[in-house]
């Protein structure tokens, strides 16, 4: 299996697919309620084969070319992912999303993974929008969305019903011209 560096620190990123499944979900009970303060994924990946069952789902969108699923390691070990949940080349759009265990929290390692995917979604498949939902309560995502220079674009009042409550989502979104001026400006500034 190949895997990306995320930099100095042994970080990587590489493919998740459902023969991982056993170290998806320890992965998942590891962060249970952590990732489930905002993401449903907790909900639904609970058991082997839930956890198979979630890894071949996106295993099928990468085969039809409609979303990808990729681990963010530490040392090894798999400590969180990044998700191109919805991937519509024909459009040009790009819906990502990610999530880590507490003790991968506060090292920029979903910045770093997120910017890998959508450098990738832009330049070598041709997506001209990213987008990125998020709950409104959700603060450390949101800081990765202005991290990655996206713009907030809309908030959908009560939009997404969770655990018993209704959710505002807040979506933000960087275009590929933004995206590439952002990246020239920062190696300029190196």
């Amino acid at each position: 299996m190949y895997a990306i560096s995320l930099g100095d620190d042994g970080a990587e990123l590489g493919p998740l697919e459902p023969w991982q499944a056993d170290e998806f979900l320890a992965h998942m009970d590891r962060g249970r309620e952590f990732i489930g303060r905002h993401n449903g994924l907790p909900d639904i990946v609970t058991d082997l084969e839930s956890s198979r069952a979630f890894l071949r789902t996106y295993a099928e969108r990468a085969a039809a070319d409609e979303g990808r699923i990729f681990g963010i390691r530490t040392d090894g070990r798999l400590v969180g992912a990044v998700v191109l949940r919805r991937f519509d080349v024909r459009q040009g759009v790009a819906e990502a999303g990610c999530w880590l265990e507490p003790a991968a929290v506060g090292r920029g390692l979903v910045t770093r993974a997120v910017r890998r995917i959508i450098d990738w979604a832009v330049e070598e498949r041709g997506i001209h929008r990213v987008e990125w939902w998020v709950s409104a309560g959700n603060a450390p995502s949101i800081a990765v969305a202005r991290r990655l220079g996206m713009t907030r674009e809309a908030v959908l009042r009560e939009s997404f019903a969770y655990r018993g409550e209704r959710h505002d989502e807040e979506i933000w979104a960087v275009l590929a011209p933004e995206w590439r001026a952002a990246r020239e400006a920062a190696r300029a500034g190196d």
